[in-house]
């Protein structure tokens, strides 16, 4: 499609918009505490919709609409562990860091591991370098929703597009660091939950409603319509392993749990799970089922399928749109409700980079001695070199959004998951078992994920039909590395577990 004036204006006016948030925001910006964690003065609307924000990525409307259109509702279950991934992040990983870090001044989850394992420069360097290399691996994929969205709304070359989408969201994120992101996310998480509540039925509705789209897409595939896959992929073994994933792996994900560290008040976590789940769930079932009435629109000849991209699924629910909707306006008032949701993640991510390297890697392990203005400075500029350097990785997108999504997700869970909830809750956890465990990790999930997505057969196995999702063997390394090796070596002080409140409880508040 080309775009005409009202598409530029619309699309224009919303970034402008964004820009002028970070402008605001950068004025409310006095040190480093205010720039990484807003000053700890997030009130609660704000947080949940930070963490609706940072959990809804490109994933959420393109990659999940796309994946239903490819395999229907075994891929359900995505829509129940992504919105619970919020809530064990909050009730699991951030009611204990929150209490901490008040105490603590915790800037960073690498502040809590680096404090509790007695590790301030070995784990604290190794959990920063693996959050940054995850951090990049999912950004790519943000980056390449957004060229997309802009791809079809503007029919621009895709290194155009990626130039556009990097330097609005550097802009605004750079300037502005977490007060941007987060007041950017209010708008944006708005935007896309009218947006969803809205577009979405009409997108349903034009393939005959719920009813005759469930109907239609048994006639395609009878294993469309099953609550799972009876091999591969989205068999219920593989839901298992995609239940740890999701719903552990993105809630320990440093771009999400570091938002646990930016509330005013405590009491905020009482509420804000559940009513993050319930919002979230709603916009993201309708978008799943939008990627069904995508497949009944294109089997029915009302659209049809994408040809010569690398990844056509991915596109189903804009060309139903364009199909749903009669003006072009409408489109590029969608075509922003996409943006919203992409960019809502990529800014986050963005943050969170500038935040492990300037923080983490020059302040606490390089130069300790280092002033708050020239930590800020670095983070700002690490938040641009960051921005620019995943937009040239994605300029050779995969064949599903999703797929490298998940690599990203993968990834975390199998470098932070372990060493977190150990450290939170086993007083037995030692400094040698976290590193292990981290190390182990990220190298496990690094191998295994090469292996399956390049489906390469080794060691007499076929890694492209292994039963359980990847990141669930790398997880396995992770957890045993850490048992064992902590069983092994010396404990840390009574003392410091005391003052991180290790232990097999929640809160004693």
């Amino acid at each position: 499609m080309a775009a005409d004036w009202i598409t530029i204006v619309v699309v224009g006016l919303y970034f402008l918009a964004m820009l002028g948030i970070g402008i605001w925001a950068s004025k409310k910006i006095k040190n480093t505490e205010d720039y990484l964690v807003a000053g700890r003065q997030l009130g609660f609307w704000v947080f949940v919709l930070l963490m609706i924000g940072t959990v809804c990525s490109g994933m959420s409307l393109l990659g999940v609409a796309g994946l239903g259109y490819k395999a229907g509702w075994p891929t359900i279950w995505e829509q129940i562990f992504v919105p619970l991934s919020i809530g064990v992040c909050i009730i699991f990983f951030g009611v204990k860091l929150h209490n901490v870090a008040k105490t603590a001044g915790y800037i960073t989850v690498q502040d809590y591991l680096a404090h509790r394992y007695e590790s301030p420069t070995a784990l604290r360097t190794l959990s920063a370098v693996a959050g940054i290399i995850v951090s990049l691996i999912y950004l790519v994929g943000q980056y390449t929703a957004i060229s997309m969205v802009l791809i079809w709304l503007f029919g621009i070359p895709l290194w155009l597009a990626l130039v556009i989408a990097t330097l609005v969201t550097m802009a605004y994120t750079a300037i502005g660091g977490l007060y941007a992101v987060a007041w950017a996310s209010l708008v944006q998480s708005i935007t896309l939950i009218i947006g969803v509540l809205v577009m979405a039925p009409i997108i349903i509705w034009k393939a005959g409603g719920f009813t005759q789209v469930n109907e239609f897409i048994a006639t395609v595939n009878p294993n469309l319509v099953m609550p799972w896959n009876p091999v591969g992929a989205f068999a219920p073994a593989y839901v298992v392993s995609f239940a740890l994933l999701l719903g552990l792996g993105l809630a320990c994900a440093p771009h999400v749990i570091n938002n646990v560290l930016s509330i005013k008040d405590v009491k905020y976590f009482k509420w804000s799970p559940l009513i993050a789940f319930l919002i979230y769930g709603v916009v993201i079932f309708l978008l799943k089922f939008a990627g069904f009435a995508g497949l009944a629109l294109v089997k029915g000849g009302e659209i049809a399928a994408r040809t010569g991209v690398a990844n056509p699924t991915d596109y189903v629910i804009l060309d139903a749109i364009q199909n749903s909707l009669p003006t072009v306006a409408l489109w590029a008032i969608f075509a922003v409700i996409v943006l919203a949701a992409v960019m809502s993640t990529t800014d986050r991510l963005m943050l969170t980079i500038g935040a492990m390297f300037s923080w983490d890697i020059y302040k606490n392990v390089l130069k300790p001695d280092a002033d708050d203005k020239s930590v800020l400075l670095l983070s700002k500029i690490v938040v641009v070199i960051s921005a620019i350097g995943t937009m040239i990785l994605a300029i050779n997108p995969p064949e599903m959004l999703a797929i490298l999504i998940w690599m990203g997700i993968g990834t975390m869970l199998a470098t932070f998951a372990v060493p977190l909830l150990a450290g939170l809750y086993w007083r037995g956890a030692t400094r040698e078992g976290a590193l292990s465990s981290m190390a182990l990790g990220l190298v496990a999930a690094l191998a295994f994920g090469f292996l399956n997505y390049f489906k390469i057969n080794a060691m007499g196995i076929d890694f492209a039909t292994i039963p359980l999702h990847f990141s669930a063997y790398a997880f396995i390394v992770s957890l045993v590395a850490m048992v064992v090796v902590s069983l092994l070596t010396k404990k840390t002080e009574t003392k410091v577990l005391d003052e991180t409140q290790t232990g097999w409880y929640i809160s004693r508040q």
